[in-house]
């Protein structure tokens, strides 16, 4: 595949993290279909409560499913921990942004949690 030229008129946002290499991966993806995405690197600037709901609500998805599992904090704070309701669970979220499962890619064609990383091609601009 050929990359086209870059362009922002497919509006896409990729909640990124650079030395991760499913979100490099995907945001290769999304550079090569001539997209140029609003990159947030979430670890600096974390989303809001509000922003997490809206992502795992436009995924059908909960709080739970936005978990990292392998990361300290998760152990630390026993997240597993059936107790723990969907509104605490984007509280620890915001709290400790690490938790967050990732690549997240909003597009017009949809939100995804992009893992694997191919996942991403589902909605990527169409070919021209």
């Amino acid at each position: 595949m050929t990359a086209r030229t870059p362009t922002t008129a497919y509006p896409m946002t990729i909640f990124h993290k650079p030395n991760c290499s499913t979100s490099r991966n995907v945001l290769g993806l999304i550079r090569e279909s001539g997209v140029e995405p609003e990159i947030v690197l979430y670890l600096e600037t974390p989303p809001s409560k509000k922003k997490l709901c809206e992502l795992a609500k436009a995924m059908g998805m909960g709080a739970r499913d936005l978990l990292r599992t392998k990361e300290a904090p998760y152990e630390e704070l026993k997240l597993a921990d059936p107790k723990w309701t969907d509104d605490q669970l984007f509280d620890f979220i915001v709290a400790h942004p690490i938790l967050l499962q990732r690549p997240i890619v909003v597009s017009p064609r949809g939100t995804l949690m992009c893992r694997p990383w191919a996942r991403v091609r589902e909605i990527l601009p169409p070919a021209a």
